[in-house]
């Protein structure tokens, strides 16, 4: 490990998540805005669903771990949803056991520590004609829907609610968006960086929105080492001390007014 220890911010899931430190990607862009503040930490696998997820969850998160996360964001549920294989084989997983799986993943992240905080993001909506475009026929004995998008997305946030967990509802909040199907995926399936514009502002809306404490809002967070650098360029009434919302860089100030 290097120091001073940050809190970690640890993003787990499937591609949705792996791909997100892509350019412009959501990932990318909370750890931007966390830099000198917390550590985001990808743990993001192409091609999983919830039950293999189960199946590692003490490796990703070990309960005899030194120091456990101070948020884990979590997606799981669109290769749940997709519709099962005549073979068997596939990414599917029925409903009944997507939020039996969900509940156990949240159950054991709550059982790391006190101070843990979860927010659960649930499926996007697809943009099937671009999958198709991309894809052909290949997947149309598996197919991802918008129907099964929206109903494992209704699932999770019904779990949230059960377990006061935060859920985000990216199923509804993509679908504001009036041309979200063109310009929130790269495929159909994974999100842009306008699709992931909405991601992040869901996620610091509940961050800024939380009576969590400390709260783990970006501007609220304090900074590793103080901001003000005696190495300043000098201003012109000679002074190089600057404050706070001057160390928000231009590309970031979209982010203040959540």
């Amino acid at each position: 490990m290097v120091g001073p220890t940050r809190p970690q911010f640890v993003l787990f899931g499937s591609s949705v998540v792996q791909m997100s430190y892509n350019i412009g990607g959501w990932g990318a862009i909370l750890t931007d805005l966390y830099a000198r503040k917390a550590d985001v930490i990808l743990r993001g696998y192409s091609g999983w669903n919830s039950r293999l997820a189960l199946q590692v969850l003490d490796q990703v998160f070990p309960k005899d771990a030194s120091v456990h996360p101070s948020l884990v964001i979590v997606y799981f549920g669109g290769n749940d949803a997709t519709n099962p294989h005549p073979s068997g084989k596939g990414a599917h997983v029925p409903l009944p056991e997507y939020v039996e799986n969900m509940r156990k993943i949240a159950l054991h992240l709550k059982s790391l520590s006190e101070n843990i905080r979860i927010i659960f993001l649930s499926s996007p909506p697809v943009n099937e004609a671009r999958v198709r475009e991309i894809f052909g026929n290949a997947l149309d004995d598996q197919a991802r829907t918008n129907e099964g998008c929206r109903t494992y997305s209704d699932a999770l946030v019904e779990l949230g609610q059960q377990l006061d967990i935060k859920v985000i509802d990216l199923y509804t909040a993509i679908r504001q968006r009036d041309d979200w199907a063109k310009a929130c995926f790269i495929d159909g399936i994974h999100f842009s960086s306008e699709g992931s514009k909405i991601v992040v502002k869901e996620i610091l809306k509940v961050l800024k929105d939380a009576e969590w404490e400390p709260s783990l809002y970006w501007m609220s967070m304090p900074a590793e080492f103080p901001e003000d650098s005696p190495y300043y360029v000098v201003g012109p009434d000679g002074n190089t001390t600057f404050n706070v919302t001057d160390h928000v860089c231009s590309w970031q100030k979209e982010w203040l007014n959540i």
